[in-house]
């Protein structure tokens, strides 16, 4: 027979067991401990919590929502205070300010309410789903004012699932409401979106995270360096969820003050030190250090793929500060990272770290198809290594100079300082207005210039204007005639009246006008339009290019233009470059 004290000791001790046990179960991570519960909670989407806010407070709740947005932002989090606040039972109707204490308010917090149906897009994406929704959606709810389905992932339903919802969505009953939540808007069939109101959630501003981050540590009473902070918030990538997981993954790992050195550890990051190592590498053209760092990472356990994502990142930070200077506030680095930021920068121009990045955008995706993703990765970085590949065309003025007098490149030698100058006269010749009366001889010979003139203004209308021909001048307006193949050119003409006459006027000084015909016998004139001066970017790239001695150039250095800038006669170099005989 059992003794009564005995078993009463053994039952404490069980029930004393099973409580402890309650106690580890029981730990909430942080991305749900501290998610925001009401509208004035919410972090970062402030546009979205006020129109909610007002549309309650006004009694204008459509009966469906889009939520739209990457994760983490607060989609699924909004649509659950959108539902405590419609269905909050300690409130006599909708209210901005639920309670949080009621039944309804607590069971809807952790997703088990009766009249709020949160459903898995991905899992229930059927016509069959869909269709079990429709029949239950007319029942009234069980205790709250509205049932309210939250449908996350939405855009993973099928085409037939959401054809099936169409009906109800677009007329529901008075006491339903649909909140959907997706990060792939564009997935969502028009048809379902018309019939919502859509909210796009933004990414949450780093500063944002970083805020909150500091509140929550502070409430949690860790200890970190303040350093960390930044590092948490640009690893974020705008997510708020991603943060806090981020922070409780560095929490669990026991250690205090929480440090960038643990984040880096735990989270398998590359040392920014080597990095920036390899980067200076590849500016100082120093192949074998290169290599070397390179051997680095990836014996440090990052792979092809990581290197070239970390490197991207490095040199979309250094384009940055380039463009912008060290204290941008695009750029999410603390004051050291700056600092040394700006030394690496020096090493670099614009346009080669444009070219880096789409090059290693590019070798991304090919060694994720590839069994030589090392060798991949190696070549691309030898090949970012030599700058003089980067040079601009505004750096290639002496060698043309140099081509044309006999020499011959110099493969080894500087080419900084080496700038491409454009011929002095490339205008388009300007003629003295014609005076007294103009005869049709005079316009033919002053013709060349009137299309040299429209060539530069208006291309592709002194394309059209050079299939006619000239039969007539009476009283300032000229006749030209089009054979009867070129009445698509005619047609042209007559769209680009404006630009011809002001060309007109500018090449004879007179008021001129044009009249467009048609003759069956005349037959269009072979005429050589000049080349169009170069007065704008696209054009003095063209004129460029077309440089036998540029395209000399760039077979010899297998080189891609990346930039062409027109320099003024005082920046002309003034030295020719060193050549070899």
């Amino acid at each position: 027979m059992v003794n009564p004290a005995t078993l009463f000791i053994s039952i404490s001790n069980f029930r004393l067991k099973k409580f402890e046990i309650e106690l580890i179960m029981a730990y909430t991570v942080l991305a749900r401990r501290y998610r925001s519960q009401t509208f004035d909670d919410v972090v970062g989407q402030d546009a979205a919590a006020q129109t909610l806010k007002n549309a309650i407070e006004s009694g204008r709740v459509a009966h469906a929502y889009l939520f739209t947005g990457t994760r983490g932002v607060g989609k699924t989090t909004m649509a659950r205070i959108l539902a405590k606040s419609l269905n909050c039972l300690k409130a006599k109707g909708p209210t901005v300010k639920p309670c949080l204490q009621c039944d309804s308010c607590v069971s809807i917090n952790t997703g088990e309410d009766l009249d709020v149906i949160e459903i898995d897009g991905a899992s229930n994406n059927s016509v069959d789903n869909i269709r079990d929704l429709r029949q239950n959606a007319i029942y009234r709810p069980a205790r709250s004012r509205f049932k309210i389905y939250i449908i996350d992932e939405v855009h993973m339903l099928t085409t037939s699932a959401f054809n099936a919802l169409l009906k109800i969505l677009e007329e529901p009953p008075d006491h339903v409401k649909f909140i959907f939540a997706t990060t792939e808007p564009n997935k969502v069939l028009p048809t379902i979106q018309s019939r919502c109101q859509r909210f796009d959630f933004t990414n949450i501003h780093h500063e944002t995270i970083a805020a909150q981050l500091r509140k929550i540590l502070k409430e949690e009473k860790i200890k970190y360096e303040d350093d960390l902070i930044i590092h948490l918030s640009r690893l974020a990538n705008g997510s708020m969820r991603d943060a806090l997981s981020l922070l409780d993954q560095l929490i669990s790992g026991g250690t205090e003050p929480l440090s960038v050195s643990l984040l880096t550890e735990i989270l398998g990051q590359p040392d920014r030190k080597k990095l920036h190592l390899l980067a200076e590498k590849i500016a100082a053209q120093d192949g074998a250090g290169v290599l070397d760092g390179a051997a680095n990472l990836i014996e440090g356990g990052q792979s092809a793929v990581q290197i070239c994502d970390n490197l991207s990142d490095l040199f979309r930070d250094l384009m940055v500060l380039k463009a912008s200077g060290k204290d941008s506030k695009i750029l999410i680095l603390t004051e050291a990272e700056r600092g040394e930021l700006a030394a690496l920068a020096e090493g670099y121009d614009l346009a080669a770290l444009v070219y880096a990045i789409t090059a290693l955008e590019k070798l991304r995706w090919i060694i994720k198809n590839s069994q030589s993703g090392r060798i991949l990765l190696e070549a691309a970085l030898l090949r970012l290594a030599l700058q003089e590949h980067f040079l601009g065309l505004d750096q290639l003025a002496s060698l043309s100079a140099g081509i044309s007098g006999g020499g011959s490149i110099k493969k080894n030698g500087p080419l900084n300082n080496l700038s491409l100058t454009k011929p002095k006269n490339s205008q388009t010749p300007r003629t003295a207005p014609v005076e007294g009366p103009l005869t049709l001889d005079a316009i033919r010979q002053r013709w060349p210039d009137f299309l040299a003139h429209l060539t530069e203004h208006a291309g592709s209308v002194a394309n059209y204007i050079a299939q006619g021909a000239l039969t007539q001048v009476s009283n300032n307006q000229l006749t030209l005639q089009f054979p009867e193949n070129a009445s698509f050119a005619l047609q042209a003409c007559k769209k680009g009246q404006a630009d011809i006459n002001a060309s007109l006027a500018a090449v004879f000084g007179q008021g001129l006008s044009v009249v467009f015909e048609m003759g069956s016998t005349v037959e269009a004139q072979p005429v050589n339009l000049p080349k169009p001066a170069a007065s704008s970017a696209r054009q003095i790239r063209t004129a460029v290019l077309d440089d036998p001695k540029v395209q000399m150039i760039l077979k010899e250095l297998n080189a891609t233009p990346l930039d062409i800038q027109q320099l003024s006669e005082a920046e002309e170099p003034s030295e020719p470059v060193e050549t070899e005989d």
